[in-house]
């Protein structure tokens, strides 16, 4: 499989922190990749280096061969980026429908779309996420899982290619999770997707993921399949710890 994007030697300093130090891997197109860590580990300041919320302080980040390095959030949506985030954040004032709206229109660029155009495409992914029906509700009353679904309508109306989960199970009941890990199956094979996968569900890693990438302090430690990465020994003592499968 051709390589979707890669990120070579990223390095992400804080002053005289570093948070990321020279971290390299690629994701191949149609793959799911997960990405692991212990917290503090630098996952949250990979994404945000990858999606431009961050700007690298060292290194090169490629997209279909182009480099994206110091390309602003939005021109990155507009190659074929799209993000969710662990903590949903929602447009509070606007319905449903409005926000999923705008995504559409902020979307790969999309020229001379009309509003009621927009506002067809957005029903058919509030549709898909099961939102039809809180359509017209604003965000601020929708609850935590319904946020989560918004979150994910709106990072699949941007039409993306490459798809970032940040931690979809977290805050979930058991119930819910396993339909938001369902739907993000789903929405992998229905709109042809590459997904990178940020999750401290190991059980859930190990099952959808075709490869897992490991950072601790910043470093990637290990790189692999799920087998190998959940019995390499580095991953087991800065991470998993012994006994992780009796809790997975």
């Amino acid at each position: 499989m051709p390589e979707i994007l890669t990120c070579e030697n990223i390095t992400k300093r804080f002053g005289g922190l570093i948070a990321v130090n020279n971290v390299s891997f690629s994701i191949k197109e149609g793959e799911t990749l997960g990405f692991i860590g212990p917290n503090g580990a630098g996952k949250s300041t990979m994404v945000n280096v990858m999606s431009g919320n961050l700007k690298a302080t060292h290194g090169s980040i490629h997209m279909d061969g182009v480099e994206i390095t110091k390309m602003p959030p939005h021109v990155r949506v507009h190659n074929g980026l799209a993000r969710t985030y662990q903590i949903p954040r929602p447009f509070p004032e606007l319905t449903a429908i409005a926000s999923v709206v705008a995504a559409v229109l902020c979307g790969k660029k999309r020229k001379n779309q009309s509003f009621d155009d927009a506002s067809s495409e957005a029903t058919h992914y509030l549709e898909f996420v099961g939102l039809f029906s809180k359509r017209n509700v604003i965000a601020k009353d929708l609850t935590f899982y319904e946020l989560r679904m918004l979150e994910l309508a709106r990072a699949l109306a941007t039409t993306p290619k490459l798809l970032f989960i940040d931690e979809v199970m977290a805050g979930l009941n058991p119930g819910e999770a396993n339909a938001a890990v369902k739907l993000v199956e789903k929405a992998k094979a229905q709109f042809d997707l590459t997904i990178f996968w940020i999750e401290h569900v190991m059980a859930v890693l190990v099952e959808a993921a075709d490869r897992i990438v490991a950072i601790h302090y910043g470093e990637k430690i290990a790189e692999g399949t799920p087998d190998e990465v959940v019995n390499n020994d580095q991953v087991i003592e800065a991470y998993l710890g012994k006994g992780w499968r009796k809790y997975a």
